[in-house]
């Protein structure tokens, strides 16, 4: 027996409703600097995830106190937090910036043609940089924080987060 016309209707729209959600986080990204074709990390309970440029001044300012912030956390959470920058150079540009700054975390470029509609996908609906966005996937948290980030405001973001997850009952 065949499923009804309703519920094949069903089943295609959540389908491509959960195609749409990876959509925004597959594609159009490569690891750096492996340059492979890759997905950001989904595996930590609150996920940090900062796109910037080189050519931007404040990114780069961004980029000192995220390396900071990502190494104290590294050594006083037990690995909740994950980090990771997105880059909206080319090629070129992102190597020569690798080789001259050390970032500790994981970097992805982006390598779509429209990154203002990516980030507008994320939350960031001005489409400038610097941007970053903090979620919990598991209780539903998402914030988009557009414009320089400062490392209190980023502590106030995630200290949001853990409480949502803790008014939902999810465990971090």
């Amino acid at each position: 027996m065949f499923p009804s016309a309703q519920v094949l209707k069903k089943i295609f729209l959540i389908s491509a409703l959960f195609l749409s959600c990876i959509g925004v986080y597959a594609a159009e990204l490569q690891n750096w600097p492996q340059r492979t074709p890759a997905t950001l990390p989904t595996d930590s309970p609150i996920m940090v995830v900062n796109v910037w440029a080189t050519w931007c001044k404040p990114c780069r300012s961004e980029i000192a106190m995220l390396s900071r912030w990502y190494q104290q956390q590294r050594t006083s959470e037990k690995k909740t937090i994950a980090v990771v920058g997105v880059s909206l150079d080319n090629d070129a540009n992102l190597q020569r910036f690798t080789q001259q700054v050390s970032v500790p975390y994981p970097l992805y470029r982006y390598t779509g043609s429209d990154s203002r509609a990516w980030m507008q996908r994320l939350g960031n609906n001005i489409g400038g940089v610097p941007f970053t966005q903090v979620q919990a996937p598991k209780c539903g948290f998402q914030r988009a924080l557009i414009g320089t980030l400062s490392e209190i405001k980023l502590n106030q973001v995630i200290t949001e987060a853990r409480r949502q997850c803790k008014q939902h009952n999810v465990r971090l």
